[in-house]
């Protein structure tokens, strides 16, 4: 049985030693598979949630309320404390501050909120741009002041717009506003890292996994953690493996006239992971 809410446990697994994976989901299947699968934190991304919601790409079509909408989905199956995505907050620091409010409505744990201008593009593509640093750091303000118990990671995306040092600034700035976290997009690297991690000392950071970046090379857990890497989300892969999945079980139905050749689930070991055996027992005790 748990305890307390989803961002109170959320921050009891922050307060522990080393850095945090939490790997994405994307709807109630992958949310159980993810706490069959022993992690402790999840992560629902405002791309994966615009892709499976909407079949559109990450290019500002989403708004928190779709994104509300999946989470609760999500929350309904598991006690994992999930981290969702705020995008820009869907607007001013009135909107950031609603935006958080409606998530903890929902049952998350915590919220990453960006500065880029609306609408915004997938932190990986060219052509982004950012708002003024006041007006994001009001946003961050509204989000913390909000006073759900949210934990409030905040999201740069000035280093490919501004450069380095303006991305430290920035996240500085934020941790100074109040957020628990600060992230500074794009930056993965350990010699980028070290560098925002010696700027900013006592900061916390997250960073981003991604298969979206093509010249990424992943660190792990371990190496992340000397830089004040506390939590480390990968958001894109679980959805990617999915689809590909899926794509060959339609070629060989297509093909093959069956998916007998293909790597599935088993049927039972679906419905027990949907508590199945459960529930038909409870249906016995009533019935």
């Amino acid at each position: 049985m748990t305890t307390g809410t989803a961002a109170e446990r959320l921050r009891a697994i922050l307060a522990e030693p080393g850095c945090i994976q939490a790997p994405g989901v994307f709807d109630a299947v992958s949310a159980l598979l993810l706490e069959r699968a022993g992690f402790r934190v999840g992560h629902l991304s405002g791309a994966i949630a615009s892709a499976v919601g909407l079949g559109l790409p990450d290019l500002g079509y989403l708004h928190g309320s779709d994104i509300a909408a999946l989470a609760a989905r999500v929350t309904a199956v598991t006690d994992l404390p999930i981290i969702a995505d705020a995008d820009t907050g869907y607007g001013n620091a009135l909107h950031a501050r609603r935006t958080t409010e409606q998530y903890a409505r929902v049952g998350l744990a915590g919220l990453h909120l960006e500065d880029q201008v609306n609408p915004k593009r997938c932190g990986h593509m060219a052509g982004k741009d950012v708002i003024e640093t006041d007006e994001a750091v009001g946003k961050v303000r509204a989000a913390v002041e909000a006073d759900t118990g949210l934990v409030v990671i905040a999201r740069t995306d000035a280093m490919s717009v501004l450069g380095m040092d303006a991305a430290i600034d920035r996240a500085g700035r934020f941790a100074e506003a109040g957020a628990d976290l600060v992230f500074i997009e794009g930056v993965t690297d350990a010699e980028r890292l070290a560098q925002a991690h010696a700027a900013l000392p006592d900061a916390e950071f997250m960073v981003n996994i991604s298969e979206a970046d093509p010249k990424l090379d992943p660190l792990v857990p371990a190496v992340l953690a000397q830089y004040g890497v506390k939590i480390a989300i990968y958001p894109v892969a679980p959805l990617l493996a999915a689809a590909k999945a899926t794509a060959a079980v339609y070629e060989a139905i297509k093909t093959e006239g069956h998916a007998k050749s293909t790597d599935r689930l088993a049927w039972d070991e679906l419905t027990t992971l949907l508590g199945q055996p459960d529930l038909l027992d409870l249906e016995t005790r009533y019935s």
